[in-house]
């Protein structure tokens, strides 16, 4: 059993660690409706949630036609990152993960408000794609329910999309992210804030197509039980349970609030105890879309659910603090499932990270993560491979960028594939890499070790001297010296060759290269 796998489902859960007082953890989700503040602590070996702040920000109701995001709701977002900003000062950056979720992958200029959301923060920001919300989401339920055997299937209605797992114990075995979810569904069905009988119909058929085609495939995995997460589903929950319910959703409970809502013709005149102001405008929508879910799944209970992505996010960093990290399994999943060669796989790695130790300081590649990125770029640098050899540099780039990595956030898998991509032949112009970037530094790193392993030798390379020095009037921003025995270079013909060509392909980026001979 894992470390994060070892929780029950109290605020403060034991787990097999060290004792004493660690560092804060923190984790920021920045949903389509909400944004979600959790800070937590491992103390006397066991996580304790320590703070908890929400804000309804809407994100997906300032997303317009053309998948721009409007300035007056990307500065209500800014306001409310500001103020996060001063909750997270005392959290290292190693031990936080901030995620964008369905709005942000869908708006065009995402990336300038992520450029301005991280200075309000401080922090680096991940776009995730949907399935890697997903696999989170599943984390924070499975962490909250604890160990138990019985295949489960989660559905969370987020402000933009809905995601559905199946999954026993701690492991997800399918995971969906649909695009529907409870403020697009408001926005498109009930803008005015009627809710009408035609209106309703139409957003639960919306639900409905929506659903369709992943129906048999969950279906024939099948459930013993249903689990609903995150602010839509515990928001009806609340609602069933003010008119008398009980604290299991069922579905001739959600029948009749969709008759007395219609009958009511709006949610404020439904006048429900149990709504909270805030969740009334987008209320109808996620209805709709958890009636949809009901029905296309043919579900009769479920029961909800109080953790969801951000406390996944929080267990993801535990397990990486303590060397579990998911990325590094699915790094190891890729090379068995592209039969990549493992020994040729390591030997170019540790070549890489050796070269990297050389010139870390000189090119401030000292963050935990650059190493983690060459060394995963060096074990995947064959993945292509299987496809086909001629090229096989460009089939791992494609394959990279597009397959789904749990653990990966957008930004990081797309670095990954980049690296790949460019990891040997000339540099195109189109990989958007010059000579200041780090991405450019670690491929540099990545080119030269696998020019030191073309011959898939099995012998030990000799000591390899890396030096990384100023310009002097080259016109190069980079200027690199490499080293190396003179009578290794002298029965490597083909290495001293190929070095050569290298130094040809990085003169084409603004990088001069340098081989000399020492005894």
């Amino acid at each position: 059993m894992s470390v994060a796998q070892s929780y029950s489902n109290t605020n403060t859960h034991p787990a097999l660690l060290g004792e004493g007082t660690g560092p804060q953890l923190g984790a920021v989700d920045l949903g389509s409706n909400s944004f979600h503040l959790l800070i937590a602590q491992e103390s006397d070996g066991r996580i304790q949630f320590l703070d908890k702040h929400k804000e309804m920000v809407r994100l997906a109701e300032g997303l317009r036609d053309d998948n721009t995001l409007d300035p007056r709701v990307v500065d209500r977002a800014l306001a409310c990152l500001d103020r996060f900003g001063q909750r997270l000062r005392p959290v290292n950056q190693q031990n936080l993960r901030i995620v964008g979720t369905n709005t942000l992958r869908k708006a065009s200029n995402a990336e300038d408000f992520v450029r301005r959301a991280e200075e309000a923060l401080g922090h680096p920001i991940e776009i995730i794609s949907g399935r890697e919300e997903a696999r989170l989401i599943y984390s924070g339920v499975c962490h909250d329910l604890g160990d138990q055997s019985e295949q489960r299937m989660v559905v969370d209605i987020g402000g933009g999309s809905t995601e559905l797992i199946i999954g026993k114990d701690y492991i997800p075995e399918a995971l969906e992210s649909l695009f529907m979810g409870c403020v697009s569904m408001s926005s498109k069905h009930f803008a005015d804030g009627r809710v009408t009988s035609q209106a309703m119909h139409r957003a639960i058929n919306d639900a409905l197509v929506e659903c369709e085609p992943i129906v048999q495939p969950f279906c024939a995995r099948g459930w013993e039980s249903v689990i609903g997460a995150s602010g839509t589903i515990n928001s009806i929950s609340d609602v069933l349970i003010a008119r008398g319910g009980a604290d299991v959703i069922t579905a001739s409970a959600l029948d009749e609030l969709v008759e007395d809502l219609v009958a009511a013709g709006s949610v404020d005149a439904l006048n429900s105890p149990g709504l909270s102001s805030e969740r009334e405008s987008v209320f109808a929508g996620g209805l709709a879309i958890l009636v949809g879910v009901f029905r296309a799944f043919n579900i009769q209970r479920m029961a909800p659910a109080q953790s969801a992505l951000r406390e996944g996010l929080i267990y993801d960093l535990l397990g990486r603090q303590h060397h579990e990290d998911i990325r590094d399994a699915t790094v190891q999943g890729l090379m068995q499932r592209f039969n990549i060669d493992w020994l040729q796989a390591r030997q170019v790695r540790e070549t890489a990270l050796s070269l990297l130790s050389q010139v870390a300081l000189d090119w401030r590649l000292t963050e935990p993560e650059d190493k983690l990125l060459i060394r995963w770029a060096a074990d995947l640098h064959e993945i292509g491979m299987d496809i086909a050899h001629a090229g096989y540099h460009k089939h791992g780039g494609y394959l990279l960028s597009n397959m789904d990595m749990p653990g990966f956030s957008s930004s990081k898998q797309n670095q990954l594939a980049r690296l790949v991509r460019v990891h040997r032949r000339r540099i195109a112009d189109n990989a958007g890499l010059d000579s200041t970037s780090k991405l450019m530094r670690l491929a540099i790193l990545l080119r030269l070790s696998a020019v030191f392993h073309r011959g898939r030798e099995r012998k030990p390379l000799p000591h390899i001297n890396l030096q990384a020095e100023p310009s002097s009037g080259t016109g190069c921003y980079l200027k690199l010296r490499l080293s190396l025995p003179q009578e290794w270079l002298a029965t490597h013909p083909l290495t001293r060759l190929d070095l050569a060509n290298e130094a040809n392909f990085l003169m084409d980026v603004g990088v001069a290269l340098s081989v000399t001979k020492h005894v």
